[in-house]
């Protein structure tokens, strides 16, 4: 099941040793369309300052109790690296980050988070398959980070609050601007994007598969689509009152996949 970004904000973080905090933002990648990291505002213990939770460290969803769980503590988070949630993440702080709770770095692999499906399977322990600690400090791999450092401005973490209400331009205009997104919880994927096109076509909300994304632009405030504005109008509408199950997956892949024919 599908989880939209709104289904994902104000949950309560527990950690091993108390809760953490409630989220309130996520920096996506766009070229991966993946969310790297969730915004996490803390309490009045740490001074409601903002941290960078990792899907890395999520264990699970209790949608019911509005709750994640995590595998790191709030000992931890005491010490991890600032961040200023006004600027864009940059790779050093990733380097930095990922080196502070012992992760492998995603990069420069095809695969979304590296060569591991999902997020948690990097974390430390999991299965024996992550990778141990002493590697994170070998050649190999640091010469892997210093290339990524090199090729920093290829880097695009966005903020999704800061990009919705981006208008969509399409081949012949725009139509429509980003509501919010669907995002794969056991991956953090972002599947599809959630274009309300009410100010150009009463009351509908559209869903836009990311390969339909040609660039998300922060000068014009805009996302580029390889698509009409006649494709838009006719793509999959979403209705928010429902659950977004399997059958309506299945059928927004076989519409996509009609059109890439």
């Amino acid at each position: 099941m599908l989880h939209t970004l709104n289904d994902l904000k104000n949950l309560a973080i527990h950690a091993s040793d108390g809760d953490i905090g409630l989220t309130k933002d996520f920096y996506f990648d766009d070229k991966q369309w993946v969310i790297r990291y969730l915004v996490v505002e803390t309490g009045s213990w740490l001074f409601s300052k903002k941290i960078l939770l990792s899907p890395i460290s999520i264990k699970e969803l209790n949608k019911e109790e509005q709750t994640l769980t995590v595998t790191i503590s709030r000992e931890q988070v005491k010490s991890c690296p600032d961040i200023d949630s006004e600027k864009p993440v940059s790779r050093q702080y990733e380097v930095e980050y990922m080196r502070y709770y012992g992760y492998s770095h995603y990069w420069d692999n095809t695969g979304i988070w590296g060569s591991y499906p999902s997020p948690n399977m990097i974390a430390p322990g999991y299965y024996s398959v992550a990778p141990k600690t002493d590697d994170l400090d070998s050649p190999d791999n640091f010469a892997d980070v210093d290339a990524a450092l090199s090729r920093d401005n290829d880097h695009h973490l966005r903020s999704s609050d800061a990009v919705t209400d981006y208008h969509l331009d399409a081949i012949d205009g725009e139509l429509g601007h980003l509501q919010g997104m669907l995002i794969d919880i056991d991956t953090w994927e972002i599947r599809y994007l959630i274009i309300n096109t009410s100010n150009w076509w009463l009351g509908h909300l559209v869903l836009i598969a990311p390969k339909w994304i040609k660039e998300v632009s922060w000068p014009t405030s805009k996302i580029y689509v390889d698509m009409t504005q006649k494709q838009v109008k006719n793509a999959p509408t979403f209705d928010p009152s429902e659950p977004f199950n399997l059958e309506h997956e299945q059928s927004l892949q076989a519409h996509y996949d009609r059109d890439d024919e």
